[in-house]
């Protein structure tokens, strides 16, 4: 938290700021340039960047992408699957996506090294002015409302050019992502009884390239501090990028004792080193480093709106605790904020426009916070070891069970009535408090 730094070096202005051109910042840039505001979207990288992903995308991120107007032809690189194929406790499930009226019945995958610029440049297609290479530092607060951030700027090489910089709006939005530096700046801590996850992963050069199927491997395993073998609370992934390579990686939640006490890096080069050696997954054929990201998980911070500050994505926590996916939520709180937003700004005075900005955590909540609890459920459950080995065993032998539960964990239960197992997810996200 500071005050407008007198020796800034320029200075700019507009109704909103939104701080982050990740999926987040940028769909929520977009509909807010759509609904005719003055859109200030800053990122510190410049495209095209790297992130740690494993830039699968599942029918609720697809639904987002087709709302958004984003075209997505195979022609132009976008790989598209039919479901998830489970692999584990000796078995190998293959599952379709449902075919349900409110999402469409395929995936897909995109790396993030031109998702994110791909978004980023709709944004400014319809109206948002993007900065790159503006790192913010600090929000500007004056009489306990933030007003605006302070940034330096940063070259292509990432390092800073030594040029600072203010930009001001009476509203500020946070896409900022897991480091969620302004939340935190104002004092936004996480929460601690909420799940949060890490993610490692690796692109290697593969025949397995090419997939119409998302992979999940649901046996990892580690050992705890007497040395013996214990299942995580997690999954590892294959996705086919279509490009010559595979995304691999493994996600693991923090429900676990081994938790924050295991090598995953370790624990991935293992898991890949059980596989074929014809799929080529070995230090020869691996592009890069294997990198890591934390996942925030369940509306891990709060408020998501006080004093001109607004959350979204990673930055609220708005991350599925079921299987860590972030995108969809991303992108989903995005418009949800965008269309609060654009209401508030309707407004005539700035006590009225307060009013309507209040209202956006009851609104994310009612969305999405009864099913996040949900998951954070699931997420204290399978922390346990025996649980995790029961459900791996008696689970996956049952293709009607596994069917709902692709569901329930990905989020895809028929929001305009649908089949009974449509109607109880949804009964199910209703009861239940919400995160």
């Amino acid at each position: 938290m500071s005050q407008q730094h007198p020796s800034a070096l320029s200075q700019d202005s507009a109704d909103v700021i939104v701080v982050g051109a990740g999926p987040g910042g940028s769909t929520t840039a977009a509909y807010l340039a759509m609904a005719g505001l003055d859109v200030l979207l800053l990122e510190k990288t410049h495209f095209p960047r790297e992130k740690v992903c494993g830039d699968g995308l599942t029918p609720r991120a697809v639904r987002e992408l087709v709302t958004l107007g984003i075209p997505t032809p195979e022609d132009d690189g976008w790989i598209r699957n039919k479901g998830l194929r489970i692999i584990g406790g000796g078995m190998r499930l293959q599952l379709d996506w449902p075919d349900t009226t409110s999402f469409p019945p395929y995936g897909l995958v995109r790396t993030r090294q031109d998702f994110d610029d791909i978004l980023a440049r709709h944004a400014v297609k319809n109206g948002a002015k993007l900065r790159e290479g503006i790192n913010v530092t600090a929000p500007i607060v004056e009489n306990v409302k933030v007003v605006g951030v302070e940034a330096k700027e940063m070259g292509v090489d990432g390092r800073a050019t030594g040029n600072t910089m203010t930009f001001r709006a009476p509203l500020v939005i946070a896409a900022d992502g897991n480091s969620a530096r302004l939340a935190l700046a104002l004092g936004r801590e996480k929460r601690e009884d909420r799940p949060i996850g890490v993610a490692v992963r690796a692109y290697y050069t593969s025949p397995r390239h090419d997939d119409d199927y998302l992979e999940s491997w649901l046996e990892l395993w580690s050992t705890d501090e007497e040395g013996n073998k214990i299942l995580l609370p997690g999954y590892g992934w294959i996705f086919g990028v279509g490009d010559g390579t595979s995304n691999v990686g493994l996600g693991i939640l923090n429900t676990s004792k081994a938790f924050g006490r295991t090598d995953y890096r370790d624990v991935m080069k293992r898991w890949v080193a059980t596989m074929p050696a014809e799929w080529t997954y070995n230090d020869d054929t691996i592009t890069g480093p294997i990198r890591g990201a934390a996942l925030p998980m369940g509306f891990n911070r709060s408020p998501m709106y006080a004093d001109g500050l607004l959350l979204v994505g990673d930055a609220a926590g708005a991350i599925n605790p079921f299987n860590g996916e972030g995108i969809a939520y991303a992108m989903e709180s995005g418009r949800i904020a965008a269309e609060v937003v654009a209401q508030a700004f309707a407004r005539a005075d700035d006590a009225s426009r307060e009013r309507v900005l209040a209202t956006y955590p009851k609104v994310m909540r009612e969305a999405l916070g009864g099913y996040f609890t949900l998951g954070r459920w699931f997420a204290k459950a399978i922390g346990n070891p025996e649980v995790m080995r029961l459900a791996v065993k008696y689970g996956l032998p049952r293709q009607t069970m596994m069917r709902f539960l692709l569901k329930v964990m990905a989020n895809l239960g028929d929001e305009n009535g649908g089949h009974v197992d449509d109607r109880l997810l949804a009964t199910l996200n209703k009861i239940t408090p919400a995160a």
